[in-house]
């Protein structure tokens, strides 16, 4: 530890500006301890591809229906030291009053919800809102456009637009795939022009059988999403590292996969071996199924070899800081992307809207 702090002041040298970058990312980055949370195996649509219910997550346990359960379970986590909960489903707006349960407890809190259903502004003012986006242009509703009964419906991405207009809790986490590209920059200005900004997923076209293991050809998409925010980088908010790493899998430093994503739930017994690896976890990270008891193998489907999940990523990047300490453009270049990823929630000190200025570095919309 001493040499890596004494190898950052080396490359920090006499850039006051830089070592203050650093240290007001370190001073908010020891606050943040993420937990991830199934606060209900309902949800209002299903989408073509999702794994909570192609892998049967809705399956595996039952819910905890009793509000005050979902209270003594916040605060417990905070008193385990988190401070930061990502609220997933199923579809958390359809239970307000368990998403008030981890805001009663917890400073920072994310939903991520398909959009169909708004958080109320009032209710819930510093909830950052992540709401997923499939493809773009007709493949979203295509891909989500699907009741529970099988029938379908359209405009999901247009109620989604029209429900968080202007709305700076609001980030779109658009999932990108081969069959995308003609409708990526459309999808991204319109979002602009909504006043939201864009996040970016990688998932496979639909019906593909394993297509990250098999060598899916990335490099249209890459070019197309890089050409793309390079256009719109007030709203498409996702550093360049970042998007090369989403869609190649790999970095300098090395290849993502079980071996090495940090995403694990750290109380799993399947992961003893993973632990002793040498590579990073993030502390007390643990993802709960909605009985309150049950402890999820990772931050999503368990299904290693095919998945790339952005929060995965952005992790893997986040704790791979001394991978970046080659030379000083290498460490500006993590922490522009570090700076990029936290000005995404509305809850963190680098969000655009936060105290009406940017913090040095991020980008706003």
């Amino acid at each position: 530890m001493a040499g890596l702090f004494a190898r950052v002041l080396e490359l920090v040298g006499g850039d006051f500006e830089l070592g203050l970058r650093l240290k007001t990312l370190q001073d908010f980055s020891r606050t943040v301890r993420t937990g991830e949370y199934h606060i209900t195996n309902a949800c209002n649509i299903r989408c073509k591809g999702c794994w909570f219910y192609e892998y049967e997550f809705d399956e595996r346990t039952r819910e905890q229906r009793d509000l005050l359960a979902w209270r003594r379970f916040a605060v417990e986590q905070r008193e385990h030291g988190v401070t930061t909960a990502l609220l997933i489903g199923g579809e958390p707006t359809l239970f307000p009053d368990r998403v008030a349960a981890f805001v009663e407890a917890m400073p920072n809190i994310s939903i991520s919800t398909n959009g169909l259903q708004k958080l109320s502004a009032h209710d819930f003012p510093r909830v950052c809102v992540a709401i997923t986006l499939f493809g773009g242009g007709p493949l979203d509703d295509e891909l989500r456009g699907i009741r529970p009964s099988g029938k379908t419906f359209s405009g999901l991405f247009d109620t989604a637009l029209a429900s968080y207009r202007n709305d700076d809790r609001a980030v779109f986490i658009y999932a990108v795939s081969n069959d995308s590209i003609p409708y990526i920059e459309d999808t991204v200005r319109r979002i602009g022009d909504n006043g939201n900004r864009v996040g970016l997923n990688y998932y496979s076209s639909h019906g593909l059988y394993d297509p990250l293991r098999r060598g899916q050809n990335v490099d249209r998409l890459l070019d197309e999403a890089l050409r793309v925010r390079e256009k719109y980088p007030y709203v498409l908010g996702c550093d360049e590292l970042f998007i090369r790493t989403l869609l190649t899998g790999k970095t300098h430093f090395g290849q993502f996969g079980y071996d090495t994503c940090p995403s694990i739930s750290v109380d799993h017994p399947a992961h003893a071996a993973r632990k002793k690896n040498g590579q990073p976890i993030l502390p007390g990270f643990n993802a709960w199924a909605p009985d309150l008891e049950t402890i999820n193998f990772c931050c999503t489907s368990g299904e290693c070899g095919s998945c790339r999940d952005s929060q995965a990523i952005y992790s893997w990047l986040l704790v791979s800081f001394k991978h970046f300490l080659d030379s000083k453009t290498s460490l500006e270049r993590w922490l522009n992307m570090a700076e990029c990823y936290w000005s995404g929630f509305i809850w963190s000190p680098y969000h655009p809207a936060v105290k009406g200025r940017l913090a040095p570095g991020a980008q706003t919309a």
